[in-house]
Parts: structure tokens; sequence; C-alpha cells
């Protein structure tokens, strides 16, 4: 539920934004964990995002918010909302028109603090599918970022993107199947759920990290992976524990 505006390398205090999920409700079906049929508690999803916030601010990171607004329930999945590195933000570019007004409302809200911003020509959906670790950046494709938003990324912020095939419907952003644990150029680690990824895809991630950790099924379907680390503590979802 959180996206990075900015990190340094090395350090462990990092600045977040999210999204206070007031308006949240499930009234659409856009990935197979959606089932509007079933009864939404916005009290329950309030109190849970304000322990996650309260978990980063005793971490000694720094927590900033952007206004929900009514009709975008979605929105509270901040890290969907744009991509930034060193600083540079590549909005996001919705691939379901439920969703789309997301991007140019984070965008606003980047610029309106200073952030420089770039509006996506390709369809992307930020750092669900975008994730920097080291000098490069891992890209997601198969369901919903286009490989071509890979390119434009690529161009954007001058670091090798690896295009990585997600080929399970349940695991429709990179950040639901794998998770960037250390960011370090000297140690970069991930985890990540291989059943998640084509061959190829997982022959390139067994190059790059051969020290990963190669989660479970069950921490999986739990959402394990959509962690956010900050290179010493781990934050995931208690189903995963």
């Amino acid at each position: 539920m959180t996206a990075a505006a900015s990190t340094a390398p090395g350090r462990t205090d990092r600045r977040y934004l999210m999204c206070e999920p007031v308006h949240y409700t499930v009234s659409y079906e856009i990935n197979p964990w959606m089932d509007k049929t079933r009864y939404t508690d916005a009290d329950l999803a309030v109190r849970q995002w304000r322990t996650l916030r309260d978990t980063y601010l005793d971490l000694g990171h720094t927590v900033e918010t952007i206004d929900p607004i009514a009709g975008l329930p979605d929105m509270v999945y901040a890290a969907n909302g744009a991509t930034v590195v060193d600083g540079v933000v590549y909005s996001a570019a919705f691939r379901y028109p439920e969703r789309q007004p997301e991007g140019p409302a984070y965008q606003k809200w980047f610029a309106g603090r200073g952030f420089v911003t770039h509006t996506a020509a390709e369809t992307n959906e930020g750092e669900g599918d975008l994730l920097a670790i080291g000098d490069v950046i891992l890209a997601g494709t198969g369901f919903r970022t286009e490989r071509s938003a890979h390119a434009e990324a690529q161009e954007l912020f001058g670091r090798p993107v690896i295009s990585l095939e997600l080929v399970d419907p349940h695991y429709y952003h990179l950040d639901t199947a794998l998770a960037v644990i250390s960011s370090t150029s000297a140690s970069p680690q991930v985890a990540y759920f291989a059943p998640a990824f084509s061959a190829g895809s997982r022959a390139v991630l067994e190059q790059m990290f051969p020290d990963a950790i190669l989660a479970t099924e069950r921490d999986a379907v739990a959402l394990g992976l959509n962690a956010v680390s900050d290179g010493e503590n781990v934050v995931v979802a208690p189903g995963a524990v």
C-alpha cells in the first residue's frame, strides 16, 4: 500500500507516500483476488492502514499522504501511482479504465512538491511493475505493464531495465511475485515466487540473484512478496510470517 518517494542508497531512512483507504471497497473485478459480492470493511481497512503507517514511523521513516479521491478505491495502493528513481517521477498509465484517473492524481501530487515528473506515453502501473535495485530496474510485464514502457523507463532513468514475464494472473504485478530485500549495488537481494515467472525470466533471476530467497506458494498466496524493505527491516503481510 506504499510507494517510496525517495531513497538514499546505503541508508535505511526513507520517505513513503500513502493514501488512507477511506473510500476502499471492491466495486469492480480486475484480478482473481477481487470479488465484489463480498463485504468490504472500510473501517477495518483504515485501522490496518494506520498500523502500517505507524510501523514506518516507528522505524524512523517519513510518511507523506495523498488525499483519497471518492470513486477511486484502489488509490490506496500507492505503489502503483508512479515510479520514482533519483527524484524523477515516471507517471503511471493504468491498463483498466477504473484506475486510469489515479495516474494524473499522483503525478499532480509529485509535481506540486517539486519533483520532476514525466507523463508516460506507454501503459505502466508504477512501482507495482518497476522495481529499482542496485543500478538496474526490474520490470514486470504480461498482465498490466507493456514492454514498451520498459524501454520508455530506461530512456528516462538512464538505467538498464530487465524485463520479466509474469505468467500467473494471481501475480499480475511484479511486486506481488518479487520483493526487493536489499537495493544496494554491493549486495542486491530479492525474494521471489518462481512459478509466477516464465522459464526464461526464471533463468534471468537465477543468474542475477543466485542467493535469492525462494518464496513458497503459501507465502505468495498470502501476498508476502508485496513487502517493503528498508535494507534492515522487512514489513510483510501477517499471513506470510
